[in-house]
């Protein structure tokens, strides 16, 4: 009976948004026990329809009042997305505010105490211990490294009975500009820089920071996975100069001597595969340490939550905000890679669904 009536009082809530009635008549449902929890046969939420309506004051009421800012509809649609797609700036940005604010809430608590999944990191993560999903479960399955019926490289892993692509060639062009970015215009180019990539994959960017006009004095990689180690030393990686290849997860090493004995990097880049945010947060922390000077840059695959425009949005603004707690200022620029025939993909999951992705260039902040 108590379910009945939650549906009930969800569902009038629901369609009176929807019919647009007054603020106070809403607010005294909501008041009464109306369950913002709820999300109807088509996945919408109360929250999912004040953003159809575009009723900011009903929106900004809801988030206050504890409505799910991450729930997804049928079409896999947050109310943040659907604010977007009414081009209403103001309720996307108090929906995408509210997962700041829970992001950055979470991780507090999970660094204070027994570690904490956040609600975005269900989203993304969906408790997934498939080899797309857990590091452990990934380190134990073959890869694949190959061409697509596109011709494009690709180096893939078998989660359950699907494809995913650890790293694909469509990233190219994104690991192009980033080592522009990174390196192009550093003061130390000229005599070789000290470079640091976590994650070889394909090699598309550390092949990038072989080829920069003066070849990098020190190139360190960390790599773990045994097929793709096995791959580097098939195309002649371990005999190349200056590079030095650490096998091992970057927190086997992140503290060591031969890290710190380099005596800081120019340039440092990072993309993993099968970590969650939680651990990329943790990278940060070590950042400063491991940068030579002022100069010094990070970069890292900015992934997290792609598919999806809101959580792409809130990643963005969290991993700033954590990167600034580190002392660093990002500058995020885009870079398209939208795929008219959506070729890239193959039969693999698909990754990374936004048109424009944000590369981040991160540096000390100037005291």
């Amino acid at each position: 009976m108590i379910i009945d009536e939650a549906t009930q009082m969800g569902t009038l809530l629901i369609d009176d948004i929807l019919r647009r009635q007054p603020f106070e008549t809403l607010k005294a449902q909501i008041d009464a026990g109306a369950p913002l929890w709820f999300q109807d046969d088509e996945g919408t939420s109360a929250l999912h329809a004040a953003a159809y309506v575009e009723n900011e004051e009903l929106v900004r009421y809801l988030i206050e009042q504890g409505a799910v800012w991450n729930a997804v509809d049928n079409l896999h649609n947050t109310a943040g997305d659907i604010a977007l797609s009414m081009n209403n700036d103001s309720c996307y940005t108090i929906i995408r505010d509210a997962g700041i604010r829970s992001e950055l809430l979470l991780a507090l608590l999970s660094s204070k105490g027994p570690t904490k999944n956040s609600a975005l990191s269900l989203v993304l993560k969906a408790t997934d211990f498939t080899a797309a999903g857990s590091t452990d479960t990934y380190l134990k399955t073959p890869l694949e490294f190959k061409k697509d019926k596109n011709g494009q490289e690709i180096c893939v892993v078998r989660a359950d009975d699907e494809e995913v692509g650890v790293m694909m060639g469509w990233e190219t062009e994104i690991m192009k500009e980033t080592v522009k970015k990174l390196c192009l215009d550093h003061e130390n180019l000229k005599t070789g820089l000290k470079v640091l990539n976590v994650g070889f994959g394909l090699g598309i960017i550390d092949t990038f920071f072989q080829e920069l006009p003066t070849r990098p004095s020190e190139h360190v990689i960390i790599e773990v996975h045994p097929d793709v180690l096995a791959h580097m030393r098939q195309l002649g990686w371990y005999e190349k100069p200056g590079v030095k290849i650490l096998e091992g997860k970057w927190q086997d090493f992140i503290e060591s001597q031969a890290l710190v004995a380099s005596g800081g990097f120019d340039v440092i880049y990072t993309d993993t595969f099968s970590e969650d945010y939680q651990e990329l947060e943790k990278f940060f922390g070590h950042v400063p340490d491991l940068l030579a000077g002022p100069e010094s840059r990070l970069s890292f695959f900015h992934g997290l939550g792609a598919t999806n425009a809101l959580f792409y949005d809130v990643y963005t603004h969290v991993s700033d905000l954590h990167l600034a707690e580190v002392g660093m200022d990002v500058v995020w620029s885009d870079v398209d890679v939208f795929d008219d025939d959506q070729q890239r993909w193959g039969k693999t999951r698909e990754y990374f669904g936004r048109r424009l992705y944000k590369l981040p260039i991160a540096k000390m902040r100037a005291l």
